[in-house]
């Protein structure tokens, strides 16, 4: 015996028959839609002068945040202060708040 399974799309604009799901995006927002061969045509025509002058972006590149070379010496100067005061702290990753807060108190002026 066979089962047959079928999906039907259905137009999320009119509940009719969808024919394509389309995928957008607006602002950091990312949206998929299913549409009829008319909706997506209508969808499409509806966004074409602000495709026509804009920019494409590389899906996923994201910036990473750079820190400033005061913060990375900053840091070398608490790992090292710690190790100095017999501290269990690791070469790399975030520094605990406890730690950084032990360093600030030490160094006080």
């Amino acid at each position: 015996m066979a089962t047959k399974v079928v999906v039907a799309l259905e137009d999320d604009l009119d509940g009719g028959p969808a024919d394509e799901t389309v995928r957008f995006a607006v602002g950091s927002a990312e949206y998929e839609i299913d549409l009829s061969t008319k909706n997506a045509t209508a969808l499409r025509a509806g966004v074409r002068p602000f495709v026509e002058h804009a920019r494409k972006t590389a899906r996923g590149a994201r910036r990473r945040a750079v820190r400033p070379s005061s913060a990375r010496e900053r840091s070398g100067d608490i790992r090292a202060w710690a190790k100095a005061e017999g501290i269990t702290i690791s070469d790399r990753g975030r520094i605990p708040a406890s730690v950084v807060a032990q360093y600030e108190a030490a160094t006080e002026d």
